[in-house]
């Protein structure tokens, strides 16, 4: 049984790799675009209403503009430490859960439905704490590996070399920011997982007990719920992104393309103020939201020193 967990650990692993290497390219378009990095103007357009809009361009587009700065192996740039960040959080998260346990657990073989409600209500808030506990210590662990990660994104915005090599970056971090560098955007991550854990498992319960009865159904409820916390939680991953590349010793990190933030509730109050929290939000349908004039029924881009999705 052991040999059949560890093996399973391990493909989980390895499929994780597998799906990451293959969107990285997106991801690492992704942050860029939450970090504020938007190197292509934007373009008339109108919008799904009719309006004169400005359009961003898309996270295609955006893949395709990296490509052409760095080549096809640019669009891997941080792939490495965020394989390492994959890897020790499924570990984390799999050594963690495998160890809490609860003296009025339920039997895990007992389907649901043969459950009584105090049986469910116990089920449920076992299994919250349990991931949430679990959570926790795979985000810890990892961050370090995250921050490396997002750097050495973070890079493309200046042309820097800074954070290249896993070892390197490990050293360049201490140099720059000490052991607080490492754990650089880890509070706002922290608060988002958990807020969205609490969220989803809530949502799912409730939803299950007095709205869903049919079993097949309830089967996409908690992978319903799960998108919506992800979504309305989002701003603090921005924010956690941020925090990771502010005063970082790259041209992203500081003024102009970004403020130097005292915390993240600072950070957090400049991104809301101007609405800024959802950038990168939406992949395919992008709209410039800073100043622009109206001449003739077209949209015109007046400002030129900075705009965000």
């Amino acid at each position: 049984m052991s040999n059949f967990k560890e093996e399973t650990i391990w493909s989980n692993i390895a499929l994780r790799i597998l799906v990451n290497t293959a969107s990285h390219p997106l991801e690492y378009a992704k942050v860029l675009i939450q970090i504020g990095y938007e190197p292509i103007p934007p373009r008339p357009t109108i919008t799904v209403f009719g309006k004169p809009a400005l359009a961003l361009p898309n996270i295609f587009q955006y893949v395709k503009y990296i490509k052409t700065v760095d080549g096809y192996a640019g669009c891997y740039r941080g792939l490495v430490p965020k394989l390492c960040a994959n890897a020790i959080s499924a570990l984390a998260f799999q050594k963690t859960s495998e160890n809490i346990t609860f003296a009025n657990e339920p039997d895990k073989q007992i389907d649901e439905d043969d459950l009584s409600d105090s049986e469910r209500r116990i089920r449920c808030i076992n299994e919250l704490l349990r991931d949430l506990a679990s959570r926790i210590a795979a985000i810890v662990v990892s961050h370090p590996f995250d921050v490396i990660t997002l750097r050495m994104m973070a890079q493309f915005v200046g042309g820097e070399t800074k954070y290249n090599g896993l070892v390197r970056s490990i050293i360049q971090i201490y140099r720059q920011n000490g052991i607080s560098g490492y754990f650089a955007g880890l509070v706002p991550r922290l608060i988002g997982n958990i807020a969205s854990l609490i969220l989803a498992s809530t949502a799912t319960y409730a939803i299950n007990k007095y709205i869903i009865q049919d079993r097949e159904m309830r089967s996409y409820t908690a992978a319903s719920m799960t998108f919506v916390a992800s979504a309305i939680t989002y701003p603090f991953l921005v924010v956690s992104h941020c925090m990771a590349v502010n005063d970082c010793g790259l041209a992203a990190g500081y003024p102009p393309q970004m403020p130097l933030y005292g915390s993240w509730i600072h950070c957090w109050a400049h991104l809301a103020a101007n609405n800024q929290l959802k950038r990168g939000n939406s992949v395919l349908w992008r709209y410039y939201t800073g100043p622009f004039i109206i001449i003739n029924g077209t949209a015109v881009y007046v400002n030129k020193d900075n705009f965000h999705s």
